[in-house]
This record gives C-alpha cells, structure tokens and sequence, in this order.
C-alpha cells in the first residue's frame, strides 16, 4: 500500500461515507452470452471501484462494466423500486449484508448456491454464511470489517495506567477499559471512552453477546425479537451509565466521533481499520491498537461484515454478471482490486493477507500488529449480524433505542417498547 496513496483515502468508511454520482446506462449483451456490458449499482464513489473494474475488463475484453452510483442514504429505497419494478437495467448490485435475506426473499437475488464451494473456501466462516437464506446463497462477500480498541498512549502515561497491546491472549475487558478511562479522565483527559458508531447495532451488538443476550433475534423463522434478556439488560445498562457518568459524550453522533479521539480529548476509542490511516495522518499524539474489550466474565465478541455483492433475477446478461462478481470475490488478484482504492478489508482471506501487512505500514509504530490482530479477529471472535427477513426493521427500532438509552432513558423500559415497535412492523413479515 503506497503511504501516499491510503493517507488521502484514510477517511473512508466502511459503508458510510458515500459520495453522490451517476453514470447513464448501456445496452447489456444478450441473456447468457457472457459478453457484452454489466451494469453494476451500489452507493460508492466511482473511483472506489475503477481499479477493480480495470483489472476485470483487462482479462475479459468481451465485457464491459458500466457503474452508477446511488448515494447511500438513498440506495436502500432505490434498490426497492427498481428491483421491484423488474428493473433490467440492473445487472450486479451491492447488497448490504444485513439486508440480504430481506432482497433473497422477495426474489431479487439470483441463486448462486453453485459457487458454494468456492465461497465457503474462499472467506471467513461468518462471511459465508451472511449470504445464506432458506437453504441457498445469494450473493459473494466482497468487503469486510471488524473493530479494534485505539488508544491515546499519552493520556494513559499522564494517569499512570500502562497501556494495552495488541495481543488478543491479553484483550482487556470493558471494566478493566472504563477504570482507566476514569483515571485518564482524572489526569485531565476530557473524556475516557468513545465508540464510533454510538447509535448503530453494528457496534453495539457485541455488548449482547459478551453478556450471553444474542443478536436480539431468534426463532426458527428468526422473526422472534429477544432484546429484553439479563444479557441486554445489563450490556445496555452498562452502555447508558457510560454517558451518564459523563465517561463518554453525549450530544456527538454518528461517524462525526473520530475527531474527538484525534483531538486527544478522549482516551479510548472504539473504531474500524479505515480509522488507521486517518489517525496516522491526522493525530499529533502517541495512540496505539488493542483488540476490543469483552465483560468480564463473559464472551469475546466482535463486529463483522460489510458488502456483498449479487446478480439480479431480472438482469438480462447474468453470465457476463457473474463473472464480475466472481472476479471480485473469489479471484484474489480481483479481490484485492477492490480495495486498491480505499481502506477497507476485502472478504477473500488470500487477498486479505496480503492487504493487512500494508494496513499496518500505513499506520507505523502506532498500528504494530495490527495486521495480527484482525485476522484473529475475523477467524476467531466475529460475530455476523442476524439472517432474518426481518433485519431492517430490527435495526431500525434498535437504533433508535440505543440513541433513547445514551440520552438517558431506562434501558430495561426502553428494550421493552423497542420489542413492541419490532413485533408491530413484523406482523406484515408473518
């Protein structure tokens, strides 16, 4: 990874921050000749995919692949109308993995359980089976993600505390890590502890499953809503005190976190690979990279997934589409073609290897084994979003709940009407 080349992109997100763009439409080649153009929708920037399409149309000069973009607090609604529409015009999507089954079950997917093998081979356990529904698999795993605990190592000496390292066999739990956010707090850094993704599932389901509460989804359909247990309960009761006792800040959202982690103003933080090379480009202290917490007691859990990608029932040119996506999933050459551009870890585990040393380069003594480190976490400790028709509006609920319960509401009243408000917007699902 040239050092230039990834401090300018370090800001990227992981499915999140999407720039707008189009581009207009071609005629596809015929139903199965396996040339002609694929059209390809997904939410980001052009440039993010031109390498990978470079590399493809440089091996199969019989197909063209022309890309539009949607932005992405657009693309779930625009995905809707178009596919449900029998839109053609679409051959290859991004599917947002949670979502997957939602779009499988509607119709919208292409069966590719054909490829299973080489799939299954291919990525992560927990990345093979984000694509399976009812049996079958309906997309490939192009990205993945998982999240790491950085740490301001100034604010930690100021207090006294000695920092952690980057070895899973010595992972801190979320006590040990508010204790000596208190004590950094106390040294005089504004805040202790700060995750990223304040308000999202993604980030915070891990704390459910550290305390032995589950994804908050379970049942044999996977449409029973189990987010009131002694698990969640307690995880939720944790993640309100944080803000309560001011250990972390209220009134800051979303992806707009970072900055106060590169500010120095707090002394952990919970944050994705993306946030390597913005740290290294951007904070003017010394930080470091542990792996996430667990509670004490309890399981080792961590965040996983991102894109996948799949062909579209209607699409007229699924040959030519499948060669896209197998390219970019299974070949390792394409795989990594797919993050040439951004930072961001692609699903194929080849492809990964040889990604993450570099992943490490960019962010210097601060990043040292943190290549390590996130293979162990995509092998050992991932745990997927639930499969389940119902996931969209699961999150949703939940979402909000979680920015309720940081605001001060009663976690085990707040999950109680979170339960309720799922229950009501699955009775069409039943």
């Amino acid at each position: 990874m040239k050092r230039s080349r990834a401090l300018l992109l370090a800001g990227v997100a992981a499915s999140a921050v999407l720039l707008a763009g189009c581009s207009a439409p071609a005629d596809s080649g015929s139903a199965g000749d396996g040339s002609g153009t694929v059209r390809f929708l997904g939410p980001e920037d052009p440039a993010t995919f031109a390498p990978v399409i470079e590399a493809f149309e440089a091996e199969h000069p019989d197909i063209t692949i022309d890309y539009t973009q949607v932005p992405f607090d657009q693309y779930s609604s625009t995905l809707q109308q178009r596919l449900g529409a029998k839109d053609d015009t679409i051959d290859v999507y991004a599917v947002d993995q949670p979502n997957l089954s939602q779009l499988a079950a509607q119709g919208f997917l292409e069966d590719l359980s054909d490829l299973s093998d080489e799939a299954k081979a291919a990525t992560s356990s927990a990345q093979f089976e984000i694509n399976q529904y009812d049996g079958k698999m309906w997309a490939l795993s192009v990205w993945n993600s998982t999240q790491m605990l950085f740490f301001n190592r100034d604010a930690l000496a100021a207090a006294g505390v000695e920092a952690p390292t980057a070895d899973p066999a010595a992972r801190w739990t979320w006590e040990q890590t508010a204790d000596a956010g208190r004590a950094a707090q106390a040294a005089g850094t504004q805040y202790g502890l700060l995750l990223e993704q304040v308000e999202a599932y993604y980030q915070l389901q891990p704390l459910a499953e550290s305390l032995g509460g589950g994804s908050g989804i379970t049942g044999d359909d996977m449409l029973t809503v189990d987010v009131t247990n002694d698990g969640w309960q307690q995880a939720m009761a944790w993640y309100g005190d944080t803000f309560e006792s001011g250990l972390s800040p209220r009134g800051v959202g979303g992806f707009q976190t970072a900055p106060v982690f590169i500010d120095g103003n707090v002394a952990f933080f919970v944050g994705g690979p993306w946030d390597v090379g913005r740290f290294a480009s951007d904070a003017s202290f010394d930080w470091g990279v542990a792996p996430m917490p667990y509670f004490e007691g309890g399981e080792v859990a961590t965040p996983t997934g991102s894109w996948s990608w799949g062909v579209n029932t209607a699409s007229k040119n699924k040959d030519a589409a499948r060669e896209f996506i197998e390219f970019a999933a299974l070949d390792p050459a394409g795989a990594l073609a797919t993050t040439e551009a951004t930072t961001i870890i692609p699903s194929n585990t080849e492809a990964a290897a040889k990604y993450l040393p570099g992943l490490e380069e960019l962010g210097g003594a601060h990043a040292a084994g943190v290549a390590d480190l996130i293979t162990y976490e995509i092998e050992e400790t991932a745990v997927p979003r639930p499969v389940s028709v119902g996931y969209v509006q699961f999150e949703s609920a939940m979402n909000t709940a979680f920015a309720d319960i940081r605001n001060g509401s009663d976690p085990a009243a707040r999950l109680e009407q979170a339960t309720t408000q799922i229950l009501d917007a699955w009775k069409k699902l039943r």
